[in-house]
């Protein structure tokens, strides 16, 4: 009973290390690709992304550093989360920001862990505790006065909104079918995660470059703009590998909605980041959301004897 409750605990304290590691990378690639954009296009940007993720994934199992094996498994779990996430997620995610501002695309996304709690409750039947209800609440409050500090524009763009919320819904069934993939590693779903979307974003780039006549500029930019070489060496293998499989690991080992809590984490460090690195305005409005979604956190992860370490 000891070694059981020992065990629940380690996988509780993993989980959320790897959930805050991952946020946490993800909100450092605001430093990465502020300015990579500048010459290239978000499909340039999410091609080579994946294509350098997929390289350096491919090489490290060639050489057994890291192990794959989907011999004997059923596919079928895999290819509902790698069409949920990075595929669907992306492209609306991508759409829905080109298409209205930053204010309102930051509050869409900031939507997905009641998206992904809701999800949890309704396919896994897993209800959440009063906890993870109001610590994800909570941090929602928190990015949207992060988000909104900066000044709330509107768009009115229905194809925008539209597209956002796909991504949000997306991302959400993305996590749920995580839980459910369990006889796979999260090392094996983040490479089948990464092989999807080296394949998909990297061909609409070329059809993008194709058509726009830019195709040559779009296969040398990373020789000749060190921005964007390392926006996307970042973002491909600091958050397409690394930090997908953390986040692969943290809803395995804690669920849905634990992993979902930490979310708003990205916001708190993208501000920092922006704020440290690149001089940029840091206000009182942006502190009293990133500390209002530190505590959301910390809310929903709160151990209860009445609630025990479930997920």
């Amino acid at each position: 009973m000891k070694n059981t409750e020992n065990r629940k605990q380690n996988n509780l304290i993993i989980g959320c290390l790897c959930a805050l590691t991952a946020e946490t990378l993800y909100g450092l690639s605001y430093v990465f690709t502020k300015n990579a954009t500048d010459d290239a296009s978000a499909l340039s940007l999410l091609g080579w992304r994946f294509f350098i993720a997929f390289i350096v994934m491919s090489l490290l199992a060639a050489t057994g550093v890291i192990k794959i094996n989907l011999r004997g498994k059923k596919l079928q779990p895999l290819f509902a989360i790698v069409i949920f996430n990075p595929v669907i997620y992306f492209i609306g995610e991508t759409m829905g920001i080109s298409h209205t501002t930053a204010s309102e695309s930051g509050v869409f996304l900031a939507c997905i862990p009641v998206a992904s709690l809701a999800a949890s409750t309704l396919i896994l039947h897993k209800r959440p505790t009063k906890a993870q209800i109001l610590g994800i609440l909570i941090t929602l409050v928190g990015v949207l006065i992060t988000v909104l500090a900066v000044g709330m524009s509107s768009s009115l763009s229905l194809v925008g909104y539209l597209c956002l919320l796909l991504g949000v819904v997306c991302f959400a069934l993305y996590s749920v079918y995580v839980e459910k993939a369990s006889d796979f590693s999260g090392m094996e779903i983040t490479y089948a995660m990464l092989i999807c979307g080296a394949i998909v974003f990297t061909l609409l780039a070329f059809i993008e470059g194709g058509l726009n006549g830019n195709l040559k500029n779009m296969l040398s930019l990373p020789f000749y703009d060190m921005g964007f070489l390392a926006a996307i060496l970042y973002q491909g293998i600091g958050c397409s590998a690394i930090a997908f499989f953390l986040s692969n690991v943290a809803i395995a080992t804690i669920g849905v909605n634990r992993t979902s809590s930490f979310i708003g984490i990205s916001t708190v460090v993208s501000a920092v980041a922006g704020a440290v690195i690149l001089d940029e305005i840091f206000s009182i409005s942006q502190i009293i959301g990133a500390v209002v979604i530190i505590a959301g956190v910390y809310i929903a992860n709160i151990k209860k004897k009445s609630e025990g370490l479930e997920k």
